[in-house]
């Protein structure tokens, strides 16, 4: 990653020891904190288990997970296209993730592909790519939403099932080892609700904030929990997944 020690952290942060979402308005939208805080708390648990080596962050703007992956892997490329709305100081190469990717075959422990799935007009070309850039046993470690709404536009082009997923993986030679829902109805509800409450003046933004607050507090309680999980397997609000280049 070029300017490595000019980094800072964005999209996420650590408060109190724990990856959440960034609280700064300007890197996370307040209709998105929750949705974010649930995306960071997988990184978190997953990271620590999977990342290692040389690591490849497809797609990835400011970075936001360097902190988060920093200490399980030797190096990190960094990687994203001309059109990003996240444009960086940070980049390494700039490539279209719908062509062939400049790398050997076999060059990386790991592949971080964060938010991006989804923007791609092609995604079976990536698979392809990510599958064989990847050393044997290496992980790619992704999330992608379903329930969610149209973002950086026009370049949103699909929201896949568990089953599209796991198509893609077994296509390109992977083994799935996580696939994970990213919460169910409870949470599809407040992200859509606090997403269009900030079109409310005065206190539309506070509504929001309050409801995904709420909603994250009750989906750790017990009950809660027990909702999201019913919830999830018709209702997702996206997708964790890590896959993983077998020996031949």
């Amino acid at each position: 990653m070029k300017n490595k020690d000019k980094w800072l952290p964005s999209k996420f942060v650590y408060r109190m020891g724990k990856l959440r979402a960034a609280r700064n308005l300007a890197e996370v939208g307040g209709g998105s904190r929750l949705v974010t805080d649930i995306v960071a708390s997988f990184y978190e648990t997953y990271l620590p288990q999977y990342a290692r080596g040389k690591l490849i962050d497809l797609g990835c703007g400011k970075v936001p997970l360097f902190e988060a992956y920093k200490n399980y892997v030797t190096d990190n490329i960094c990687v994203d296209w001309k059109n990003t709305r996240h444009p960086n100081e940070y980049l390494d190469y700039e490539c279209d993730l719908d062509k062939p990717l400049p790398f050997k075959d076999g060059e990386f422990d790991t592949t971080i592909l964060s938010d991006v799935l989804e923007h791609l007009a092609q995604p079976e070309n990536l698979w392809r790519e990510m599958a064989r850039i990847l050393a044997p046993n290496g992980k790619i470690i992704l999330n992608t939403p379903f329930y969610y709404c149209l973002h950086e536009t026009p370049h949103d082009y699909f929201r896949y099932t568990e089953y599209a997923l796991k198509h893609f993986a077994k296509q390109a030679g992977l083994r799935i080892v996580v696939m994970k829902p990213l919460g169910g109805t409870p949470e599809i509800l407040a992200d859509i609700l606090a997403k269009n409450l900030l079109y409310l003046p005065v206190i539309g933004k506070s509504l929001g904030t309050a409801i995904q607050a709420l909603t994250l507090a009750f989906i750790k309680t017990a009950w809660g929990r027990k909702v999201s999980e019913k919830t999830s397997a018709l209702f997702p609000l996206g997708y964790f997944l890590i896959a993983e280049k077998c020996k031949i």
